[in-house]
């Protein structure tokens, strides 16, 4: 009984290092960034008024974290910018934290 409990315990320390992929990210300014670059323009264009419908559709290209950093690179190109590894990860936090919620 005394092994069981002490490996909960660490599993449960463990879980929430695993819960967030993006640990170095800043949601807040993610959200910033996003308004400063005006992410949403070209999300309403292509979805056809409201932009956030791009993160939640049933198709969506983003599946997983690792395909979220390669959508923001496309993204950045499309908007001329080249994004700081920083930029990324509080780009990456707060869509991870508003939309797709990837552990």
């Amino acid at each position: 009984m005394k092994n069981f409990l002490m490996m909960l315990v660490l599993l449960s320390a463990s879980t929430p290092a695993l819960a967030n992929p993006f640990p170095k990210g800043n949601p807040q300014t993610g959200q910033k960034l996003f308004a400063k670059y005006d992410c949403s323009s070209c999300h309403k264009a292509r979805m056809g008024g409201d932009g956030s419908a791009i993160f939640t559709r049933a198709d969506r290209t983003v599946q997983n974290p690792d395909e979220l950093l390669v959508q923001m690179e496309r993204c950045s190109g499309a908007i001329g910018k080249s994004l700081s590894v920083q930029e990324k990860q509080d780009l990456a936090a707060y869509l991870n934290k508003t939309y797709y919620h990837f552990r």
